[in-house]
């Protein structure tokens, strides 16, 4: 959700936050997002874009004329934003959800997030972000 916020903000798109009670879904989520029933959701226009990464992705297409751009034009550095956005949704967050959830297994978790930060690191090297020289989607998919 913080990633959304973030690309929203920086983008200087202004938008109406609507806070969700997810032990107690509302309609209006529920109608939003009926797949999976989850936050973030964008509406605009009166139509739903889910999933956070989704909604990075079509700010940059729906908003080209506003920058920054949160993908490089260049196509491989794109690919290589998309990746790291990738490893990071799928490495990064999906263990600390399992460290978060689960006592069995949190060694073999704790193992992964280590293995996983280390990997983004290496990554970063020098750079100011992953991307490059410029905050953009890699380094939005890290927060969450």
């Amino acid at each position: 959700m913080e990633r959304c916020r973030i690309a929203l903000a920086e983008k200087g798109l202004p938008y109406e936050p609507l806070e969700q009670d997810l032990s107690n879904k509302g309609e209006l989520l529920l109608r939003a997002n009926p797949v999976h029933g989850k936050v973030p959701v964008l509406l605009h226009g009166g139509r739903p874009i889910c999933e956070s990464l989704v909604i990075l992705h079509y700010l940059d297409e729906a908003f080209p004329e506003v920058a920054p751009a949160q993908l490089p034009s260049d196509p491989r550095a794109r690919v290589h934003a998309r990746f790291w956005a990738d490893f990071a949704d799928r490495k990064v967050f999906e263990c600390g959800t399992r460290l978060w959830k689960l006592k069995d297994g949190e060694a073999r978790a704790r193992g992964e997030m280590v293995e996983a930060l280390r990997a983004l690191d290496a990554e970063l090297g020098d750079k100011p972000y992953l991307a490059g020289e410029a905050f953009g989607f890699a380094d939005l998919a890290v927060v969450e």
